[in-house]
């Protein structure tokens, strides 16, 4: 029988009914040893990259190369990505969508290549880009390596997959983008869902490195209900998939709604299946913020 959704996020384990009852940000009673850290590295998946926990999203609202982050200007962009760096963010989420490669160049000057890990996207799809043409990923890659500054991404994705065949669809790309990981220009690869079965494609596909999935408890903005969502992710995660949750403010709704923002960050680090937390920040108060919330939840113990 299917759990109801009360008893799910109840009898899951995961602490969300605890919290949601009256367990506060500065609440927690656990000793701060036992809680998660913000910045340790972990390891994504079998990818090989060992990467920070808390990854700055650039894309809030991000379309036509543009987004929240980059409406604040060259100069409060690189405020917020600096003030980042020196908290301890190591990992920024960007895309071709966004706009924010060239944004990033003068954010990170000075600061040693090695020192921070890139994610991009590749949008394949029609709409969301101002031109209409549509270069494979060998022709697109070379132009953000140059627009980043740098000799090779961290991580690169095909942006936003919803077919359930994708795989199949997009396999010239995924070819095109594995000679390039044979160069060296890319280190590992993957794909950004935004379809339950675009979820389901990703775990037996041997291609892909790492997924960015959609997740929080109340199923906002999510490819389904957490109840149908989180099974999914623990089989990626299992399979050797690295796992970048999303949307855990529910792409903002949860932006001024402290108790339940506890709850879906206690939410998706006590899942036990994914591994980094992307969040969009648009300022260095809700990085403190969200970094302090992590530092709050209690480690599971076995």
């Amino acid at each position: 029988m299917q759990l109801k959704r009360r008893e799910f996020l109840r009898c899951s384990a995961l602490g969300v009914g605890a919290v949601i009852a009256g367990a506060r940000f500065a609440g927690a009673a656990e000793p701060a040893a036992a809680s998660f850290d913000p910045y340790e590295k972990v390891a994504l998946g079998g990818s090989g990259l060992k990467v920070p926990r808390f990854c700055l999203g650039t894309g809030t609202n991000g379309w036509q190369r543009k987004s929240n982050q980059t409406r604040l200007g060259q100069r409060g962009f690189t405020a917020l990505v600096r003030g980042a760096h020196e908290r301890g963010v190591r990992l920024f989420d960007s895309a071709d969508l966004y706009g924010t490669h060239p944004c990033l160049v003068p954010a990170l000057k000075g600061i040693a290549r090695s020192d921070y890990f890139i994610v991009s996207k590749i949008w394949w799809a029609h709409g969301g880009l101002p031109e209409s043409e549509r270069p494979d990923a060998d022709v697109v890659v070379p132009r953000f390596l140059k627009e980043l500054q740098t000799d090779y991404i961290d991580l690169l994705l095909l942006h936003c997959v919803t077919a359930a065949k994708w795989p199949q669809e997009l396999r010239r790309q995924m070819d095109l983008m594995v000679k390039l990981k044979e160069k060296g220009t890319v280190r590992a690869l993957g794909v950004s869902c935004h379809s339950l079965k675009a979820l389901e494609a990703a775990i037996d596909e041997p291609w892909v490195d790492s997924v960015h999935a959609r997740i929080n408890p109340y199923g906002m903005a999510m490819d389904g209900s957490p109840e149908k969502v989180l099974p999914v992710l623990r089989k990626l995660h299992a399979s050797g998939k690295g796992v970048v949750g999303m949307k855990l403010i529910g792409a903002g709704e949860l932006r001024h709604d402290e108790e339940r923002r506890d709850a879906s960050v206690r939410f998706v680090l006590q899942s036990g299946c994914v591994d980094v937390l992307n969040v969009g920040c648009e300022s260095l108060d809700e990085v403190d913020d969200f970094a302090a919330r992590v530092r709050q939840v209690p480690r599971r113990t076995a």
